[in-house]
C-alpha cells in the first residue's frame, strides 16, 4: 500500500507537468436539478453504495473474461450525514452500472468498457423495492456516463474481488450527457455544457446470502441470468457468478490530454488508496 501511494504521489507530480486533469473540489451537486444557488457544495466526492452481479467466463489458462451489472444508492456527499432526501425532498439519487472486462484468477482484472447511469427520483424509498430495477432506474436520468478501458482490482482464485478490496472504475461524460441544473463548477458553471471525467473508487465484498429480491431485479432481471433462482431452484454463489456489494466515493475531475490519461490514471488510483487508507484511521 505504501509503494502504491508513493507511486500515486509520483504519478500525480508528472501528471502535472504532463498538463493531466485535476480532480475538482468544491463543485457543487443540486439533487432535484433546482440550480447552483440552491445546490450543495461537494468537497470531494458522492458518497456510493449498492450491489453488483458479476458473471465470470474462464477463457483458458489463468485468464477469464466477466459481465458486472449493478445498482448503487447515492445518499449523500463527502461522509457528512447531510442527507439528500431530507435535506432536498425529491432528491433521491440512484445509477445503474454496467460493465464487461478482463483478469486473471489470483491476480488482477481491470475493465474494457460499459455505462454508468445517474437517475433523480422524486418518490422517496423505492431503492431496494422491485419498482424498476431494484427502484434504481427510476426518475429522470441526469447523467450518463461512458466507462473506459482500464481501472478494476484484484481477485482471489475464485475471480471474486478480494475481501475489502479496492475497485476502481474510470468513467467520461460528453458535453450534453449531463442534465442541466444539477452539476456545477465552483463559480456556477454548469458541467453539461461541457466533457467531464468520473472516477468511482469502491470496497468490494462478497454477499454471501442475496435476498430473493436482490436476485431476482438484479440477476435475473437486469443481468439477463437464467441459472438457479431465475429459473427454478435455490440461487447461491459459485465460482461463476456472483454477489458483491460496494460502497465508496465517486469523484469528478477535468478531462485530461489523451497523452496524460494513463498517467493520471494511476495517480486517481494511488489517491483512491490513500483516501480510505485516512478514512480507516478516523
Amino acid at each position: 500500500m505504501k509503494k502504491l501511494a508513493c507511486a500515486a504521489a509520483v504519478a500525480m507530480s508528472l501528471a502535472g507537468g504532463a498538463n493531466a486533469a485535476t480532480v475538482l473540489n468544491d463543485w457543487v451537486f443540486n439533487p432535484t436539478g433546482g440550480g447552483f444557488a440552491t445546490g450543495q457544495k461537494i468537497n470531494e466526492y458522492l458518497d456510493v453504495n449498492g450491489n453488483a452481479f458479476i458473471q465470470i467466463n474462464p477463457t483458458g489458462g489463468t485468464s477469464f473474461s466477466f459481465s458486472e451489472h449493478a445498482v448503487f444508492n447515492i445518499v449523500q456527499a463527502d461522509s457528512k450525514g447531510a442527507l439528500f432526501p431530507v435535506n432536498y425532498p425529491g432528491g433521491n439519487i440512484t445509477a445503474t452500472f454496467e460493465a464487461t472486462g478482463t483478469g486473471n484468477f489470483s491476480g488482477a482484472f481491470s475493465f474494457s468498457g460499459g455505462t454508468i447511469r445517474m437517475y433523480q427520483n422524486s418518490t422517496n424509498n423505492q431503492y431496494a423495492t422491485t419498482e424498476g430495477i431494484y427502484g434504481a432506474n427510476l426518475g429522470n436520468q441526469i447523467a450518463e456516463f461512458t466507462v473506459m478501458a482500464g481501472g478494476g482490482g484484484l481477485v482471489d482464485a475464485s475471480g471474486s474481488p478480494t475481501n475489502n478490496g479496492q475497485v476502481t472504475v474510470f468513467a467520461k461524460a460528453e458535453a450534453g450527457s449531463l442534465d442541466s441544473g444539477y452539476f456545477f463548477r465552483e463559480n456556477g458553471q454548469d458541467l453539461s455544457t461541457e466533457s467531464i471525467m468520473a472516477f468511482a473508487f469502491t470496497n468490494a465484498n462478497t454477499v454471501a446470502n442475496p435476498d430473493g429480491t436482490l436476485v431476482s431485479e438484479v440477476a435475473c432481471e437486469y443481468a439477463g441470468f437464467t441459472g438457479p433462482g431465475c429459473n427454478g431452484g435455490t440461487y447461491a454463489n459459485t465460482p461463476g457468478y456472483f454477489f458483491v456489494s460496494n460502497n465508496g466515493q465517486f469523484k469528478l475531475a477535468e478531462v485530461p490530454e489523451p497523452g496524460s490519461l494513463a498517467l493520471f490514471g494511476i495517480a486517481m488510483l494511488g489517491a483512491g488508496v490513500v483516501s480510505r487508507k485516512r478514512a480507516k484511521k478516523a
